[in-house]
């Protein structure tokens, strides 16, 4: 800890831990306007089990790579990988869907709040969401609150809950701050940036060990940080070429998370790990090639009508 390496690594997590909370901001402006139709059918009939489609093929294809790569193609270990499967003890990354899952049963209700609930109490609801999905789990860890205990102690929104609010907020931004002042978002995300990076590099010098508290996805550095790049997002002008690339890499997207890991482990068995360099190029290099390869498998699977509806 606190070698050029590791600062290294920091700031790049630093900069992208957001990307889930961006995600999901994303999904609250797309899917909660109320002149977007959603009805009891389409949610059920085809989103959530799309979602759960694309869920249980990747994470069986992960259990079995792992297996064969580990050349344990026995009935005893496919019989416990099924288990695993059905239990939704699946490949790590994929808790974002486990999280869809929940964002999506909820939309009835935040699109109610949405359609009807006005700004004045769209704040309030946000308000209270922060306080108790954003800054408490962040101040749970200091003095006082690590005096508390009983109910109170509960308050706290875990994550898979505090992450709807950050649907309302999507929705909310793009509805009464559509042109944030650029200058503002800046200072958010520079704000947001120091904490997370500052933080954890006090945090961890100070346990002796890495800790990721500042790091997590509901805390108040990271909430700054999906603030700023995501007015800074909505300030930036896009060429008719670069229209099209992001809209390609926006249709690619999914296919591009749900296979990375793929791609990830296969570069470090090859011996390219991010690591083994300056991490400071070595990371973006890196994630640009996974982007790439989770694109080319875009390209190829979605000529497939069935595997482009349901799989990526």
């Amino acid at each position: 800890m606190g070698t050029g390496q590791w600062l290294s690594a920091l700031f790049w997590a630093s900069l992208t831990h957001s990307s889930v909370s961006l995600f999901l901001m994303a999904s609250g402006a797309l899917l909660l306007p109320p002149e977007r139709e959603l009805t009891f059918r389409k949610l059920y009939g085809k989103m959530i089990p799309r979602m759960l489609a694309a869920l249980f093929f990747w994470a069986a294809c992960y259990k079995l790579v792992y297996l064969w790569l580990m050349n344990s193609l026995t009935p005893w270990d496919l019989t416990a990988a099924a288990k695993n499967l059905l239990l939704f003890r699946h490949e790590e990354h994929l808790y974002y869907i486990h999280i869809m899952l929940l964002v999506y049963a909820f939309l009835p209700l935040t699109r109610l709040f949405a359609k009807h609930g006005g700004r004045r109490l769209l704040e309030y609801i946000l308000t209270l969401w922060f306080l108790l999905g954003i800054l408490y789990p962040t101040l749970r860890t200091f003095w006082p609150f690590t005096l508390l205990g009983g109910i109170p102690v509960q308050w706290r929104m875990n994550m898979a809950y505090a992450s709807i609010g950050y649907t309302l907020l999507g929705y909310y931004l793009a509805v009464y701050h559509p042109r944030p002042r650029r200058t503002v978002r800046t200072l958010l995300l520079l704000a947001g940036f120091l904490m997370t990076f500052g933080g954890t590099w006090a945090s961890s010098l100070a346990a002796g060990t890495p800790d990721g508290h500042f790091l997590e996805g509901m805390g108040v550095g990271i909430f700054l940080t999906a603030l700023g790049q995501w007015g800074l997002c909505q300030t930036v002008p896009l060429s008719e070429g670069a229209g099209r690339f992001v809209t390609y890499l926006s249709k690619a997207s999914f296919c591009v998370y749900l296979t990375h890991v793929f791609f990830l482990q296969a570069f470090a068995r090859w011996g390219f790990r991010a690591a083994e360099g300056p991490v400071l190029l070595t990371a973006p290099l890196l994630s640009a090639l996974i982007i790439a390869c989770g694109c080319g498998v875009y390209a190829v699977l979605s000529r497939v009508p069935a595997v482009r509806r349901w799989l990526v």
